[in-house]
């Protein structure tokens, strides 16, 4: 997309800035009063300073409209791939009244890592009463030890939902010894699932400093272009909140990129009832839209190896975009992902002397390190002062420029390793050969290096021919491994649509199964296109359109539809839906509050503050719905919401009488909502909350 000139009739028209900060590509659009797109820009994102990539963008838009935006925006996948990729920030865990074993079922080895984990006695039971006193003094210890170590602290209780007075003492005795961030498991979710909830727990805590950087990076540069609108962050869900609520739980931005991406696909094409597809440097996100609604759910969100309990769009996100590394994995021959890594024709264009390097690989004898060169990405202060002497060492010389891992090798092996360790980190990041320089190597795209791109397609296949033994690729050809590359692209596109129907209502407890289903599934949606049998048939819905969008979408999805038998839309500026889907979106806050009865007659409402008794259901409900409609209005207030709409429902479960009993109550969940559109500063139209109320 390239900066236009904005028609005078839109010169004192209300205007929003869209910002998208991707793994690959920083995307900012600006769009009017009547949500139509009427600039767009691209550029890159800088990873070891966000605020290059984004100055960068911004500074294309037409500069004389800058001042007229009421409102900045911004969506992000640098969580997400943060996630995907393990490479939070180093954190501390406080896990009170949990076993080992529960503690083992989180799977929290690489979000927690360096044994900065404590699991502490102290704990509640399923009512909200104690049953064991909290052991402040071990808590304490672990926190004077690890507080240099560590970039923020997370804490959650058994039962914490039910009762956060633990996890309310533990966070106020944390705030006597450090300045650092706290995360409590209460604050961010409000079902049962210990393990999801220290998972969730462990993730906000990762990735606070992630955010923090991409939002200050913002803020920055909106200061440097005279920009005084307000910044808001798109959620999970799909809504927006203002920056500073962001920073304190960015956690529910998660899939905030994949989630204005459903938005900005479904405004875009107009779509009420779509599968919604986007492809991006290091994710493919997928979501399912019926009648204009994407399903949310605080099950939804499958990151990795993880389900942070956050309601979020259901999007299917996995580690398949254009900066994906093609590799060989074993008995599986080849793979692709789910680590990004810098395509060699994006290397060879920001450094054209690794050519030569290349011409070198090229006539050299193929490694386990071809096509491979380190570069610097971003740092926390904490990850710098762990680094080892050796450490610091590379990272100086990285800060020069990229370095050949192979002469390296050769050259200091401690030095090589200390770089691999940086990796692990998420601190550096290695190139190779990616789907991106397939499709610069068959003509498809060229904004790169093409050059740089052809030799890495030559070195790769001479290094799976000869180190691993895979693939019957002549000599010098670079197109033949390149069709292999692009076709895999196009088949796991393909079996991931299928997945993510079948997904559809929660229906994937057994992902394995899935996953092979999905395969068998999509080779029969394939067959069917060049077979005349109808004895048996597998489609999809015939109403149900693919709306594909993200920078690679138009050299794959084309022949994913017609091999799926899918109708395909990708509508205008697809390039940039998840910054359209970053501005038009609204406000919403949801505040949630169970009432339990512990013994006959006893209603105990599950307050954040402590729980309230009641000897009457309905003054407990009333309680509930009270609490959670104040809440949930002053956070969309705070989030930024100008009027608000309120709706305020419950859900209860009971026994239903017969001819001998009465009806028994075992449960009511009470939720409000608070929702409206953004605040723009001059903008008339803040005023009373609306409130409505549902009984489900």
């Amino acid at each position: 997309m390239t900066p236009a000139s904005l028609p005078s009739s839109l010169s004192h028209c209300e205007l929003r800035l869209g910002i998208d900060t991707g793994g690959t590509y920083t995307d900012a659009v600006l769009v009017n009063s009547s949500d139509q797109v009427v600039a767009g820009v691209k550029a890159l994102t800088t990873h070891s300073d966000l605020a290059v990539g984004i100055g960068s963008a911004l500074t294309q838009l037409p500069r004389f409209e800058l001042g007229s935006v009421g409102l900045v925006s911004l969506s992000t996948t640098l969580a997400t791939n943060a996630v995907v990729e393990g490479q939070g920030a180093p954190v501390g865990l406080i896990l009170a009244g949990y076993s080992s074993t529960q503690a083992e079922r989180a799977n929290l080895e690489q979000i927690v890592r360096d044994g900065h984990l404590l699991l502490l006695d102290g704990s509640h039971d399923a009512t909200g009463s104690e049953s064991s006193p909290l052991d402040l003094d071990t808590a304490r210890r672990a926190v004077v030890e690890w507080h240099d170590k560590v970039s923020a602290i997370g804490v959650s209780a058994i039962f914490g939902v039910r009762n956060p007075t633990h996890e309310i003492a533990l966070r106020e005795m944390i705030r006597t010894q450090t300045n650092l961030p706290i995360t409590c498991g209460h604050e961010l979710a409000s079902s049962l699932d210990a393990p999801r909830r220290a998972v969730t727990v462990a993730i906000n805590a990762s990735l606070i400093p992630f955010i923090s950087k991409l939002i200050r990076s913002v803020q920055r540069i909106l200061g440097d272009l005279s920009i005084s609108a307000p910044l808001m962050v798109v959620k999970g869900d799909g809504s927006l909140v203002r920056a500073e609520i962001a920073l304190q739980r960015p956690v529910e931005t998660v899939i905030s990129g994949p989630a204005a991406s459903v938005i900005g696909a479904c405004h875009l094409s107009r779509s009420q009832t779509a599968i919604i597809a986007d492809m991006g440097g290091t994710t493919t996100d997928i979501a399912i839209v019926t009648d204009g609604q994407p399903d949310i759910s605080d099950q939804a969100a499958l990151i990795g190896d993880w389900r942070p309990m956050v309601e979020t769009i259901r999007v299917l996100s996995v580690g398949l975009g254009g900066d994906s590394e093609a590799r060989f994995k074993g008995g599986r021959g080849l793979a692709l992902g789910p680590r990004r890594v810098v395509p060699m024709s994006l290397l060879g264009h920001e450094y054209p002397t690794v050519l030569a390097d290349l011409e070198a690989q090229l006539s050299a004898p193929p490694t386990l390190r071809s096509n491979r060169f380190a570069l610097q990405l971003h740092v926390d202060q904490s990850q710098l002062t762990q680094m080892s002497h050796l450490e610091r060492e590379v990272w100086q010389r990285l800060a020069e420029g990229p370095l050949e891992m192979e002469t390296l090798s050769q050259e200091n092996r401690q030095q090589a390793k200390a770089i691999a360790t940086l990796v692990r980190k998420g601190i550096v990041i290695y190139s190779g050969f990616t789907p991106s320089d397939a499709a610069h190597v068959l003509q498809y795209t060229n904004h790169w290096s093409e050059n740089s791109a052809e030799l890495a397609a030559k070195i790769w296949a001479k290094q799976m021919r000869h180190v691993y033994g895979w693939g019957t690729f002549q000599p010098g050809d670079a197109k033949a491994p390149s069709r292999v590359v692009h076709e895999m692209v196009i088949r796991q596109i393909m079996n991931n649509l299928v997945n993510a129907c079948l997904s559809v209502e929660g229906n994937d407890e057994h992902p394995t199964v899935l996953r092979r289903v999905s395969e068998v599934l999509t080779g029969w949606l394939t067959a069917e296109r060049s077979t005349k049998s109808k004895l048996f048939s597998v489609h999809f819905q015939k109403n149900r359109k693919l709306v594909a969008v993200g920078a690679p979408a138009h050299l794959y999805y084309p022949d994913v539809s017609g091999n799926l038998g899918l109708n395909l839309e990708i509508p205008a500026h697809a390039d940039a839906a998840n910054a359209v889907g970053a501005v038009v979106g609204s406000v919403t806050q949801r505040e949630h509050m169970s009432i339990t009865q512990p013994t006959l007659g006893l209603f105990r409402a599950h307050d954040e503050q402590g729980p309230a008794d009641f000897t009457i259901l309905k003054e407990a409900i009333q309680f509930a719905e009270s609490t959670t409609a104040t809440r949930a209005r002053a956070k969309a207030h705070s989030a930024g919401a100008a009027t608000i709409e309120l709706v305020t429902e419950h859900m209860q479960t009971s026994v239903e009488p017969d001819d001998l009993s009465d009806e028994v109550f075992f449960e009511c969940r009470v939720t409000s909502t608070a929702s409206g559109r953004p605040s723009m500063p001059g903008r008339r139209d803040d005023g009373p909350a609306i409130a409505l109320s549902q009984e489900n």
